[in-house]
Parts: structure tokens; sequence; C-alpha cells
């Protein structure tokens, strides 16, 4: 396995202004396990494909390695690459399938069928390896394709959506399956995905994208709860972080915000007034709808109040929609299953301290509280 090394990279299509992928910067350590994550359009896609080599570079340096590859070949570059779509041939046998790469480059014989043989034992397909494509299920399909890349033994693997054509349930098998393969071919994997619950069970780093442009490279859990952007902090989460409009003042000497008619308290900023906190002004509050809970009758600081606009029971839990007062915007709250809640109740929201984020009104970047400079 092999490092891969991304320096101010750029792809520019002939006829666009705008550069589809800008300036990115990016480097996967051997062995690791690392996911594009970002909307359609976002830039991660093309720049799997400008590692693959299926997309020329337009600007800055690509490495797997020690060796620059922005000018080699993809047949030259020894990677493995598994798309959305399967791509088996479906005359040939799952054998047949996963040794055709190793049959095009000439490997011994008897080196072809101890590769197949240990691929089929890893993915549970030994059992399969005399069946055609259209006698196997999905699931089964996509294990074919992953043992045709894992035979091929290359420096890295890249993997473009390859999920999204399964079902929920077979879904989340086969997440577990390629952590588990991970782990035992301790392969280095880059891994594209617009589904921010594969990027955060399965990646040991993500690295978020929004516009051609990375957002925020880091642990998964390190970015949910430290999120560089507003951007990243509604991408990464489900349901997404409620950011709302809300006005800068002072209560009491601490610094506050009012949101809907009441205060809410920011005495965590404190140091940060006149650094990268006005006293005054717009700014964006971040709250998670899990560390929102509901109340039938709430006062205080960090309390809010608003009519029921949605209920969506999902079992074990409940969403709770409020339209809040003063046409302050509309917040979603992540509650236990046996809420009451009905559509048009007038209820309370009660916002923790410890649970609010603050963003520029004009950049949308995070303004750090006194613990996180």
């Amino acid at each position: 396995m092999a490092a891969v090394h991304l320096e101010n990279i750029y792809k520019r299509y002939k006829g666009t202004a705008q550069a589809a992928v800008e300036d990115v910067s990016l480097s996967v350590k051997d062995g690791e396990f690392m996911v594009l994550l970002g909307p359609s359009g976002c830039g991660k896609s093309t720049t799997l494909r400008m590692i693959a080599g299926l997309e020329s570079i337009s600007e800055g340096t690509l490495a797997i390695g020690d060796r620059k590859v922005n000018d080699v070949p993809a047949k030259d570059r020894d990677i493995s690459m598994v798309f959305q779509s399967y791509a088996l041939y479906p005359h040939m046998s799952v054998a047949d399938n996963l040794a055709f790469g190793l049959k095009r480059r000439h490997v011994a014989p008897a080196e072809i069928t101890s590769r197949v043989n240990a691929a089929a034992a890893v993915l549970g397909l030994t059992e399969l390896l005399a069946r055609k494509p259209a006698a196997l299920s999905g699931g089964q399909r996509q294990r074919v394709a992953l043992g045709r890349a894992i035979v091929r033994e290359p420096k890295a693997f890249l993997f473009d959506e390859p999920l999204s054509n399964l079902d929920a349930s077979l879904r989340v098998r086969t997440r577990n399956e390629l952590v588990r393969l991970h782990k035992q071919l301790d392969a280095t994997i880059i891994y594209v995905t617009h589904d921010q619950v594969e990027a955060m069970t399965m990646g040991q780093r993500i690295c978020v994208m929004n516009k051609g442009r990375v957002a925020q490279i880091g642990k998964p859990l390190d970015v949910y709860r430290q999120p560089a952007d507003a951007f990243v902090a509604r991408f990464l989460g489900n349901p997404p972080m409620n950011v709302l409009k809300a006005r800068l003042h002072t209560d009491q000497g601490q610094p506050a915000v009012r949101l809907a008619g009441a205060s809410m308290s920011l005495a965590r900023w404190n140091r940060q007034v006149g650094a990268g906190l006005p006293r005054e002004g717009e700014v964006l509050i971040g709250m998670r709808p899990e560390e929102i809970s509901v109340e039938t009758a709430v006062e205080g600081a960090n309390s809010l109040r608003g009519v029921v606009s949605g209920v969506e029971p999902l079992g074990a839990e409940t969403l709770v929609l409020v339209e809040l007062d003063d046409g302050a915007g509309e917040v979603t709250a992540r509650v236990h299953r046996d809420i009451t809640a009905s559509l048009g109740d007038r209820i309370g929201l009660r916002v923790p301290e410890s649970a609010i984020y603050l963003f520029d009104a004009h950049t949308e970047k995070s303004i750090p509280h006194d613990g996180l400079q």
C-alpha cells in the first residue's frame, strides 16, 4: 500500500469560468481509510477520478507513494477503483470476473487461482465462484466488484459511491464488511460518498468538500463536534444542525444573543469579545436537534418558545419541528418517542449553553469559544 498526496490540485473544464476542483490539498496516509464527503457537484468524484487517472489535472501535484503521477496513465498507477455500477461481465462466472484483470496483466495461472480464492474467502464468495452475475443478488454483485479490486493488490483502493444501489439493510451490512476488510488488508482507501452516515461510521478521517474546495478535514467526531463553518455544521448531522440568524447583545455584562424574543447566554465566549466576537451585530447561532429538549413550560435563560409545525415519529425517537416566535425561523428537536406534542401546540424549548455554536454572519466561519482557541 502507499500514501496519496494532493497538493493545490485544480480541475478546469473548457468553457466554464468556475473550476470544478479548486486548490485541493490532501494527504492520505499509508493504510488510512479516508472519506471524501459532500453534496452532488462539490468536486469529490472529480477529485477521485483525478487520483485514478481518469481525469487530467489542470494544476497542482498528485503523488502516489513517492512517485509523482500527474502524467502517468491510469493503467500504470497501480490503483483499483470500484464504481457505483458493478460493471461485471454477464457471460463470465464470478471466478472469471475476479480473474479477468489479472489475466490481462499476464499473471501466472497459479498466482491467479491463489488470489481469486483468497479474495473469495475474505468476501464470502467461495460458494458462488461458478455462478454468473445474473444469479447473484445486488449485494453479492457488489462483493464481486470489490473482489475484482482486491485481487489486484494495488497501492490504493478508490471507491466512488459503491453502496448507492443497495437497499438500506444491505448498505449497513456492506459498510461493516468494508470496515472489516480495511482492517484485514491494512489497505489505503479513498472513499467518495454523499452519505454522512457512511462517512461517520467508516472513515478514519473525512474530508468535507463544498463547491470544489476542501471545507474541513479531520476525524469524524472531531468534525461533527467542531465544524469549521456553517456548511459543515449543517451537512454533518441527521437531522442537520439548526442554524438561525440572531443578534448579539450584552446581558448583565456577559455576551448573549437575542433570538425569538429570548436571550441566549454566551458566557463561554466572554474572552472572545473584541477578538472573534463583536459586542453587537448579526451572528449565526447553531443548535443540534439532539441537544434541544421540549418542555411545556420553560422560563429563564436559553429558553425559546414557539408553535409545533410538524411531528415526525421515527420509532425510537421523534422529530418535533417548531416555528419560533417573532418569525425567527423553524427549529427541529430530536426528542424521546413518548413526546405528546401535536400540530399547533405552543411549547417551550430548552437549549443548554454548551450546545450552542456561533458562526460569522458574513463568512459563515465558526467563532470558537474560549476553550477552542
